[in-house]
């Protein structure tokens, strides 16, 4: 008899000791399936447009300085729509917001592909990523809290790999469908695809079962979602309890915000924030501009956009990080990876005029930085306690994307300015550094006792 089948007599079933103590059912695969899916579109949808720059450029005679507000369009839409879906899901739930947020983006990103002009396209790609940014923080938050403890990481890492696997598989379909269809119907792909799936989570898609226990909702709802996992050890329960192994709030904060900003949690909440913001100026600098950089520096359109589309497929490396961040200290782990981004973005500059080694170096850049930015909403996952932690996440990736902004502009700027081709780059691997610097400051800001884990608290 487990644990969990003692506690069933008793006033109620710690939910994460359910979690923990049980295998991972197939039910937990379905949400991870769901979850990778809303992340593999918002990747394929984040480097689409990166790959038809070249296109619109051809067709709407624009220059590259003019292209940049529809580059950065979907970004202030991903900042918007995150910092905003984060409060809202730690209030009304992770299902409702992710639901509403994925119709939103598959009809605006269908939308787009029907844009007659430059500024129609940028309005709706704002609307489409005020989608996206609603969607990806509440899938991560939704699927680490239907992980063991010991596996967190790892899992929540895995399924996010869908966003550098759906940016690479854009980049590949970008390449041979712009050259068939035009570059409308990558576009009108990326709006009907999530149409499907909206159907998908509206049926099997729960509401997070920590979500349910933090804020009272009916233990026959929990029950009925736990028996898919757990199966008899719940059954007949009347009370579910959570225990939280992250310090709350002196101040008891009530919201999300109240806690990602109470004394305790507001050094490590900046520190996530400024990590992220640089991982994504890199990330959006090489994403929208390599296409266009690799065309100057000698190579076809073609083989650019084939060679660029190579970057964002290292990010399957994030498994093996989260591996490691359930097994030693996650600051650190990724806080290498940056100083390793920083110096990998760095020998891209070097390698103009060879094929061979400009493959290999962004091969090798976008496996170590995609795979460092790829475990940070793990890390911030992991960082916060439930009241506030879809909040937490959406204001790391919603602050962070300001970043991408910011790097689109940043390539823009220093094109404007004729920088070389390895002075871009060199500039391009200065963030890496800061987002290092960043981690090994939340490192030693961190709320938790550096001798052990922090005295449990149970909601109830």
């Amino acid at each position: 008899m487990t644990s969990v089948q003692k506690d069933a007599g008793q006033p109620g079933v710690n939910v994460q000791t359910l979690l923990n103590e049980h295998p991972f059912s197939g039910f937990q695969w379905v949400i991870f399936a769901l979850c990778f899916l809303i992340v593999l579109l918002d990747g394929f949808d984040t480097a689409a447009i990166g790959y038809i720059a070249p296109s619109l450029i051809g067709e709407w005679g624009v220059s590259k300085p003019a292209l940049a507000p529809v580059l950065s369009a979907a970004l202030f839409g991903l900042a918007a729509g995150a910092l905003f879906s984060g409060p809202l899901a730690d209030r009304l739930g992770r299902k409702t917001v992710l639901v509403g947020s994925v119709a939103v983006f598959a009809v605006s990103c269908l939308a787009s592909g029907f844009s007659p002009d430059i500024w129609t396209l940028a309005m709706l790609r704002f609307v489409t990523g005020l989608g996206l940014g609603a969607a990806m923080p509440n899938a991560v938050t939704l699927m680490s809290e239907y992980c063991p403890d010991s596996r967190r990481a790892t899992l929540t890492n895995a399924m996010f790999c869908g966003f550098p696997l759906g940016a690479a598989f854009g980049g590949f379909l970008a390449a041979w469908m712009i050259p068939h269809f035009g570059w409308r119907s990558v576009l009108i792909l990326g709006g009907a695809a999530p149409l499907l799936l909206l159907l998908a989570l509206v049926v099997l898609l729960p509401e997070s079962v920590r979500h349910m226990v933090a804020n009272n909702y009916p233990a026959e709802r929990i029950r009925k979602v736990l028996a898919r996992i757990a199966g008899d050890a719940v059954q007949g329960v009347q009370r579910f309890v959570m225990t939280e192994s992250k310090p709350q709030p002196e101040s008891q904060a009530s919201s999300g915000m109240g806690v990602v900003l109470s004394r305790e949690y507001r050094v490590g909440s900046i520190m996530l924030w400024i990590a992220y913001f640089m991982g994504l100026v890199i990330f959006y600098a090489l994403m929208n501009w390599m296409p266009v950089l690799f065309k100057e520096a000698g190579l076809d359109p073609k083989t650019g956009t084939l060679v660029a589309a190579l970057f964002p497929l290292g990010g399957v490396g994030a498994v093996l990080f989260g591996w490691l961040m359930d097994r030693f200290n996650a600051n650190r782990i990724i806080a290498i990876g940056y100083a390793l981004t920083a110096a990998s973005i760095w020998w891209i500059g070097q390698t103009a005029g060879h094929l061979g080694w400009l493959v290999v170096a962004v091969f090798l850049a976008g496996t170590i930085m995609n795979t460092a930015q790829s475990s940070m909403p793990a890390l911030a996952a992991a960082y916060y306690p439930t009241r506030g932690r879809a909040t937490g996440v959406a204001w790391m990736l919603g602050i962070g994307r300001f970043g991408g902004i910011a790097g689109s502009f940043l390539v823009a700027e220093l094109s404007a300015r004729q920088l070389g081709f390895s002075e871009i780059f060199a500039v391009v691997a200065i963030p890496g550094v800061i987002a290092m610097a960043a981690l090994i400051i939340k490192q030693y800001s961190s709320p938790e006792p550096q001798g052990g884990a922090a005295p449990a608290a149970p909601l109830h």
